[in-house]
């Protein structure tokens, strides 16, 4: 479902190169990217720049939003000209200014939306309110001119969805979590065994050191339950407890934990992803590619057994490069464009939105993270 203030005019730019600014700024990454999409699908980079805050937030052990906020109001402006220098571009030549309009931490999604309100008023260009999550949908596109449908994996520190991506704003959902999100589960067992933040990465390494898999028999997540939904509360607090038991922890008994950490959650996405795959081959035999997107799809025990969930029923995997598995604006830049080549773009009214569900018609009937003033969570 598309933005209320979104306007489809006639005579999409099919027929010629669409070259777009981008911005970011939902989570804890500032990031720009001018983008160039080609008539016969293939795109071109033409500059990009992303800045982390990990250091920020590093303290705390997690994203605090009024951190973030700052840190893009500060940063959205000078990486945009940055961009446009490197690309040694001017306003004349973009065709469009696009920005995450949501869904995120709203003090960031407004820093990035704002800047390209203002860019858009000062430059006359049109301007394309971006749903963060159509970014990664849309995101292997980056790779190759890759034609819909496909199923998308989107798994991420805040999003845990299996979708069916049957074109532009056009998405269809199998599955989402009905608690946390994969990446909050690898982030807080990572907070548990004090590895930092991001937590990801660390675990990921720390497992590697592993001397007994079997060791810490972690709880297999909705075992009874026959949808492609996900659950990662359960686990988090199975880490917990394995790791409480212990006396006096030494580095062997943090990787055993680690690796059964990974390794259940790796399993539990593998489980319903691969009867998500049941289904949408059932709807689409032509169709038979899985791509995994978001921060978690860079983690390698997770790629490999979707990877044997796919090929165990003939599909092709997808995953992006890492650069763009992770917030970036380039995703951002590319949803722009092929909005705008549809001939979609947005009124400079167009407001920020904290949440903004790709499937709008499945999250407003079965809302499975619930729902309230500003509408369905999933």
């Amino acid at each position: 479902m598309g933005m209320a203030l979104s306007h489809t005019h006639p005579g999409a730019q099919e027929a010629q190169p669409v070259t777009v600014l981008g911005l970011e700024s939902s989570c804890d990454d500032s990031a720009a990217a001018i983008l160039r999409l080609n008539p016969d699908g293939s795109t071109q980079v033409l500059a990009e720049r992303v800045v982390n805050q990990n250091s920020d937030h590093a303290p705390f052990g997690g994203v605090v939003p009024e951190i973030a906020a700052r840190s893009h109001a500060e940063r959205m402006d000078h990486l945009a000209r940055e961009v446009m220098e490197e690309a040694g571009l001017g306003f004349d030549a973009l065709d469009a200014i696009a920005a995450t309009a949501g869904p995120g931490l709203i003090g960031g999604v407004m820093a990035a939306l704002m800047t390209a309100k203002g860019l858009a008023l000062g430059s006359g260009k049109p301007l394309i309110a971006v749903n963060h999550l159509e970014g990664h949908a849309l995101s292997p596109r980056l790779v190759e001119p890759l034609p819909f449908p496909w199923l998308l994996l989107l798994v991420s520190g805040g999003h845990t969805q299996l979708l069916s991506v049957d074109g532009v704003g056009q998405m269809t959902r199998l599955g989402s979590t009905i608690d946390d999100a994969a990446g909050e589960a690898f982030d807080k067992s990572a907070k548990v065994l004090g590895l930092g933040f991001p937590g990801g990465p660390a675990l990921e390494k720390l497992a590697a050191k592993v001397t007994d898999p079997s060791r810490f028999p972690l709880p297999r997540m909705l075992a009874h339950d026959k949808s492609c939904n996900f659950s990662f509360a359960g686990l988090k607090t199975a880490v917990k407890r394995s790791f409480d038991a212990l006396e006096s922890p030494d580095d062997t008994d943090k990787a055993d934990l680690a690796a059964a950490a990974q390794s259940a959650i790796a399993a539990h996405l593998a489980e319903r992803t691969g009867r998500a795959l049941d289904m949408y081959a059932e709807q689409n035999p032509q169709g038979r590619v899985l791509v995994a997107a978001g921060g978690v799809a860079a983690n390698r025990a997770v790629r490999d057994t979707l990877v044997k969930e796919a090929e165990a029923r003939g599909f092709r995997t997808l995953f992006p490069p890492l650069k763009y598995c992770t917030d970036n604006a380039a995703m951002i830049a590319l949803a722009g464009a092929e909005r705008l080549r549809l001939g979609i773009t947005d009124d400079l009214t167009v407001p920020a939105r904290a949440r903004w569900p790709l499937d709008y018609g499945a999250a407003s009937d079965d809302p499975l993270l619930g729902s309230g003033k500003k509408g369905p969570k999933a």
